[in-house]
């Protein structure tokens, strides 16, 4: 265990990157093809953390447990893995965010429920893979955020107690996830933050507004965590 440092971790889809543009048009692909006008960017925008059940229960009025959900889940995600770097880009102000961190001898890592073979090639495209001390995708462990098991994952990956570890995210499943593993979250009010309970709401320990704000809250947070005992 690293006993004087700190692993911050990270959501990626609405966090770390604005992966909307590229989910959404997967998502639109499935209305025309079923002769439908596609929806605007913001309509989707707000559950594209949510992945494929979120963006099918938006742009087709599709839940998991339609006969026909499955073989359209299945055709969203080839077409997004097909055009999954296009606009995809970091929030401005996290490259930054990231630089600064490392130039405070902390590490961080990520943890998505975007599985691995989605998440690992765009993580890589964004110049990421090398500087992260953890990446746990979806299909990591045996479950996916909210439990904590991907967050725990990360923290031993790294060398960390989890009490050592941050955690940022924009979806209310990340907070969940977080205060499951015991450690501190941050809310990123910034991303696509769902389409159900407010971001006040969330119960997280700090809220960033902008990537921004995420490093004073984190600092915060750091000061202020209690010891291990």
């Amino acid at each position: 265990m690293k006993k004087e440092n700190t692993l911050i971790l990270f959501d990626f889809d609405g966090t770390l990157a604005d992966t909307a543009p590229d989910l959404a048009a997967a998502a639109n692909q499935q209305r025309l093809r079923r002769g439908l006008a596609p929806l605007p960017l913001a309509q989707l925008r707000p559950v594209a953390s949510q992945g494929a059940r979120g963006l099918l229960r938006v742009a087709l009025d599709m839940q998991p447990d339609h006969p026909d959900y499955e073989t359209t889940r299945q055709q969203f995600l080839y077409d997004y893995e097909l055009a999954m770097t296009e606009h995809s880009r970091l929030f401005p102000g996290i490259a930054e965010l990231l630089n600064q961190i490392e130039d405070h001898a902390l590490e961080w890592g990520i943890v998505t429920n975007k599985i691995s073979r989605l998440a690992l090639p765009l993580i890589d495209h964004l110049g990421l893979t090398e500087r992260s001390a953890a990446t746990v995708c979806g299909d990591t462990t045996a479950h996916a955020k909210p439990h904590p098991e991907p967050l725990l994952h990360a923290a031993r990956q790294a060398g960390y107690a989890p009490f050592q570890c941050i955690y940022v995210g924009d979806d209310l499943r990340d907070i969940q996830a977080s205060h499951a593993a015991g450690m501190p979250a941050v809310a990123a009010a910034y991303g696509y933050c769902g389409d159900a309970l407010a971001v006040s709401e969330w119960q997280a320990e700090a809220q960033a507004a902008s990537p921004g704000e995420l490093w004073p809250a984190i600092m915060r947070l750091i000061e202020n965590r209690p010891q291990a005992s």
